[in-house]
């Protein structure tokens, strides 16, 4: 799915984004924050090994939450294919924190500098192709007469700015209130730490991907935050996938195991 630099152990840079073709048509996996990987052009935007393992790079542990829902699942995936600090798939191509040049206290050198014209590009090559890859496996559907449901996959880290953040899956929504409320009643009765609308709250801040193509667009949708460090491992992530899977199918009745 997306190469490992065997010197480095980051992702290597192959695509702006990453398609996951399955047989399910009624559910689409997103996850912007899926990759690390820094294109060769930018060397690493000034950064050494260690920032881009971190998370203010991506997203530790989603990228094997993906894979293990789409064994279950059997449907497609759209993954960012760079780090967000190269842009940040899940901001707008306007707003202020589409390339940081400090995260978390962490200057990136790379991104000190960048003019309109570097922002521009950046959009262009990066940004707006990971946005026209979902779009499209949207009109695929549409063309079917199915209307997907969206899930979109995201992880936290446990301490932010000296808080000790004590959830270990977040739920966040800002529409169809008594669906949500299920899904989270549901995590709550499996004896998890639930956020509702924690660590962040979807009802403001629910991020571009999902206000465009969830939304905008009138599909159902979910975000999923997991606190990183319970999914850094394959079988931390497998288990997570694994409650996710059964909260939607019990309590929702979506349609994950179904070919079209």
């Amino acid at each position: 799915m997306i190469a490992i630099d065997p010197e480095t152990g980051l992702d290597r840079y192959q695509a702006p984004y990453h398609l996951i073709a399955g047989t399910n048509r009624h559910v689409l996996i997103i996850a912007e924050h899926a990759s690390n990987a820094v294109p060769p052009e930018l060397r690493d935007l000034g950064l050494g090994a260690d920032a881009l393992s971190d998370h203010i790079a991506f997203d530790p542990g989603v990228r094997l939450v993906v894979q293990a829902l789409l064994q279950r699942w059997q449907c497609s995936a759209v993954l960012g294919g760079v780090s967000r600090l190269v842009a940040d798939l899940n901001r707008s191509e306007s707003s202020p924190s589409l390339i940081l040049a400090e995260s978390d206290g962490i200057a990136v050198p790379g991104n000190q500098a960048v003019d309109q014209r570097e922002r521009e590009r950046r959009v262009a090559a990066y940004h707006r192709p990971y946005h026209q890859a979902i779009a499209s496996e949207i009109d695929q559907r549409s063309a079917l007469g199915i209307e997907p449901q969206i899930v979109s996959v995201h992880s936290f880290t446990p301490v932010l700015e000296g808080f000790s953040r004590p959830w270990q899956i977040g739920v966040l929504w800002q529409r169809d209130p008594e669906r949500h409320a299920r899904v989270l009643a549901a995590l709550n009765d499996r004896r998890h730490i639930v956020g509702d609308n924690e660590p962040y709250d979807g009802r403001t801040a629910m991020g571009y991907s999902l206000e465009t193509h969830g939304v905008q667009r009138g599909l159902w949708h979910i975000m999923f935050e997991l606190r990183n460090d319970l999914i850094r491992t394959e079988a931390g992530a497998a288990f997570w996938a694994g409650e996710i899977d059964h909260v939607l199918r019990s309590e929702l009745n979506l349609k994950f195991h179904q070919a079209v």
